[in-house]
């Protein structure tokens, strides 16, 4: 499926290109007709097409009989018709500007083809702008695909990169280097798509983290069947989130202020512990010195099989494959990130350094 830009640029080409092979053909038939029906010489029959097709108002070159006048008639109106055609279609590829839009397509082309450990927001409705948000004031890499002209281009007036197609079609994925990703969102209207979204993104890509959004029980059931690894619906989670607001304030102010914004004084990451760079594998919690070494502080501790472990101790061994969910300053966790070795994990996003 090619995006509407695409279209456009697509047919002024081929109009173009089907007006200049007409010429080229008119030419042709022109300069054989004069070689070989009136029997001129080559640059003789060549150099009549072209000022006929021009009608630049020369005389004939060799003299003309009723028959060959008749022809030349037929090949001027044929040139102006063509002439005027090409004129016409390139007038208006200038005026609408499809020329600069071609000249975007291939940027376009090319910054998709530089993609990698990015991001990808299926859906740019109200939740996949807040998405485009949070992603933004991270400052994660991240590219936007919906089907509506009018979505892509309020995404592309906000600074966003954004690629016009289809999410559900293998096709578009691939254009936006969902081999090279690290995470989807599938934020779609229609839990179908989203869905179709999901098992495509898992089928091109088996490592990438799929996120998608459900609008019903149902669909979420469905949507973990189909590979998602997590799945959110925004009523549930906002009927959650509107309780906790109502029983315990304070709790979700502190929470959401560690968690979105771009203004936050404390922040939450997490380290994925490999233990070709970290050296603190197989050390407990107190032997590492995190805390006093860094000042952030290890809240949980998700192990390989799956298992959490909240609020560890200093007696907790750490353990290869462990992923460690801490809270800090950014300049916290920059250090603590320091200690814990380079991470390299195809399934969680790298913390920030700057």
């Amino acid at each position: 499926m090619y995006s509407t830009l695409e279209q456009k640029y697509q047919r002024i080409q081929k109009e173009l290109m089907a007006g200049a092979i007409a010429l080229g053909g008119v030419f042709l038939i022109g300069t054989l007709w004069y070689k070989f029906v009136e029997g001129w010489a080559w640059a003789d029959a060549a150099y009549m097409t072209v000022i006929t097709l021009a009608t630049v108002g020369y005389g004939e070159t060799h003299p003309l009989g009723s028959r060959g006048r008749l022809f030349t008639i037929a090949l001027i109106v044929l040139g102006v018709v063509n002439i005027g055609y090409i004129v016409n279609r390139f007038t208006e590829a200038v005026i609408q500007g499809y020329f600069q839009q071609g000249i975007r397509l291939r940027q376009q082309r090319r910054l998709m083809e530089s993609l990698s450990q990015h991001y990808i927001i299926c859906g740019f409705s109200r939740t996949g702008r807040q998405i485009a948000k949070e992603f933004r004031s991270e400052g994660v890499p991240f590219v936007v695909i919906d089907s509506d002209q009018e979505s892509i281009d309020r995404a592309q007036n906000e600074g966003h990169t954004a690629f016009q197609g289809d999410a559900t079609l293998d096709d578009t994925l691939l254009k936006v280097g969902i081999e090279r990703a690290i995470c989807l969102v599938a934020a779609l209207p229609s839990d179908a798509e989203n869905l179709y979204t999901v098992l495509s993104a898992k089928t091109l890509n088996p490592r990438i983290r799929a996120i998608a959004r459900a609008s019903t029980e149902e669909a979420l059931q469905k949507l973990q069947r189909g590979g998602a690894d997590a799945v959110i619906s925004p009523y549930i989670t906002g009927g959650k989130r509107m309780a906790a607001a109502a029983l315990r304030p304070q709790v979700l102010d502190f929470v959401d202020g560690i968690l979105t914004g771009a203004d936050r004084q404390l922040y939450m990451e997490e380290f994925l512990l490999d233990p070709a760079f970290c050296p603190f594998v197989g050390q407990s919690l107190q032997k590492a010195k995190l805390r006093s070494q860094t000042g952030a502080l290890v809240l949980a501790i998700r192990r390989l099989d799956g298992n959490l472990i909240g609020g560890p101790t200093g007696d907790t061994i750490l353990m290869s494959g462990d992923t460690l969910i801490c809270m800090g300053t950014a300049e916290q966790l920059r250090d603590l990130n320091q200690i814990l070795g380079p991470i390299n994990s195809q399934n969680l996003r790298k913390p920030k350094s700057s």
